[in-house]
């Protein structure tokens, strides 16, 4: 794969010199977060600010995931990438890419990825820890944004795999609330239909342990439409939370 600049930040990034992996592997940040070790290898997460526009940058090194397409592995990054311009291609609502390049080198792969920061967006987990406190008004409109992007989502025959509050973003504008998701990593087709829409949707509802039964319900009209049989799939979910909370 070349590596990929996204036309509305290339000259951005070629005004600061920052419009090659090189210049931004030797980039000295401070990382927002201890480096994820899982895999073997490493990556790290830094916030870039340009005067203009803020972005993160992730990098990599040997932090690989496996797969039948890539049996050896593939950096973790690769996939998210994909996963990004696939949602962008799909019309559906998630984080943008300005810039993704890998390298090989002996005995190491490295990867970047450079996404657009969402600044005036919070997440989830955020509006849920003030909820009580919330007007009627923004608790109505905070759930059917967020049934209508799983509506979405799941419409574009995709699944999210990590349906999580921290993972759905949120802006308030003057006509309610607009949704948007990160971490694409685990993303992949939806194969086992209403199945696979369960097991996307029930951790949400388990994270969001706030909302009460009629708030759910909120929730599934706007992700079902007028003909969603809301009561059935309230009883799927619940059936789903109860069976994960007992294990």
């Amino acid at each position: 794969m070349s590596d990929f600049i996204a036309a509305e930040d290339r000259a951005l990034l070629e005004r600061h010199g920052l419009a090659s992996f090189d210049a931004l592997w030797a980039l000295q940040l401070e990382a927002v977060d201890e480096p994820n070790t899982e895999r073997g290898g490493w990556s790290s997460v830094y916030r870039l600010e340009l005067a203009e526009r803020a972005y993160y940058l992730k990098r990599q090194s040997n932090h690989l995931t496996r797969s039948l397409l890539h049996p050896l592995g593939e950096p973790t990054f690769a996939r998210e990438f994909r996963n990004i311009r696939r949602y962008a291609g799909l019309g559906i609502p998630a984080l943008e890419a300005a810039f993704f390049a890998e390298r090989r080198l002996p005995g190491e792969r490295r990867a970047i990825l450079l996404t657009r920061a969402l600044d005036g967006w919070q997440d989830l987990d955020h509006w849920l820890k003030g909820w009580a406190q919330l007007s009627e008004a923004q608790r109505r409109a905070i759930l059917r944004a967020c049934g209508e992007l799983a509506r979405r989502l799941h419409g574009a025959g995709q699944m999210h795999g990590c349906f999580y509050p921290k993972h759905i973003f949120l802006r308030e504008g003057d006509e309610g609330f607009e949704a948007q998701l990160i971490d694409l990593e685990k993303t992949r087709p939806l194969l086992l239909g209403e199945r696979d829409r369960i097991k996307d949707l029930e951790p949400l509802l388990r994270r969001a342990s706030v909302w009460s039964d009629g708030e759910v319900r909120q929730l599934l009209a706007a992700y079902l439409g007028e003909q969603g049989d809301i009561e059935r799939w309230s009883q799927r979910l619940g059936a789903r939370r109860r069976h994960k909370e007992s294990r």
